[in-house]
This record gives C-alpha cells, sequence and structure tokens, in this order.
C-alpha cells in the first residue's frame, strides 16, 4: 500500500491518510479482509508520530471501514463497500476532474455549497 503525504497540504496528516485509505477501497485496490500496516511501521515509513497513524486508523474504525483487532491489527472489514464508498469515490473522481480543469479545491466546495 502506498501511502504518500503532502507536507504543504492544508490537510492534516491524519485526514490525508485516512483520504488515501479511503481511495483505495473504493477504488478496489484495498481489498475487503486485507490488513494494513501496523501503525508502528506506517509510522515509520513515512516519517511520522505513530499516533498521527492511530488517529487516522481510528476515524476508519468509527466509519466502518476498519476494524482494528488486537493481535491482528487493522483489517478492512465488509462495510467498506458500503454505498458511502460508492459515493467517496464519485467525491474522488470530481475533484481530480476539478483538478484537471484548474478548480482550486476551495472553489469546488463554493460550487457544490452553492447547489444546495
Amino acid at each position: 500500500m502506498l501511502i504518500r503525504l503532502d507536507p504543504a497540504s492544508e490537510m492534516p496528516i491524519a485526514d490525508q491518510i485516512v483520504t488515501q485509505i479511503r481511495r483505495g477501497i473504493a477504488d478496489g485496490d484495498i481489498e475487503v479482509g486485507e490488513r494494513l500496516p501496523s501503525a508502528r511501521d506506517l509510522a515509520a515509513a513515512l516519517a511520522i508520530n505513530m499516533h498521527t497513524v492511530l488517529r487516522a486508523y481510528d476515524s476508519l474504525r468509527t466509519a466502518g471501514l476498519i476494524e482494528l483487532r488486537r493481535g491482528r491489527g487493522a483489517v478492512v472489514i465488509a462495510g467498506a463497500n458500503a454505498p458511502t464508498t460508492a459515493l467517496y469515490a464519485a467525491a474522488a473522481a470530481l475533484v481530480r476532474d476539478a483538478a484537471r480543469l484548474g478548480i482550486a479545491p476551495a472553489d469546488l466546495a463554493t460550487i457544490i455549497r452553492g447547489m444546495t
């Protein structure tokens, strides 16, 4: 599993991890039953604090995407392929399309808010 962090981003590191794991699940790159790296291993690979990874994993657990198992670590669960994952995939595609058109994320958010 490849996670790339953008230290210049305004998005907190834990949120960047959550976003990339969600995208991996939505795209099918991370499958149900797949074990994520241990918090310690991922933190070492990314050169960040282990508690940042634990915060990201806790957010994913709260969202119903992973289960934290003692001795087994973080495992993607069946509910991860729920309709919200499909919605996330569609939203991620929208963000990518907007970026290709030169629309900044903040501007895209303004456009979306104007639709509701």
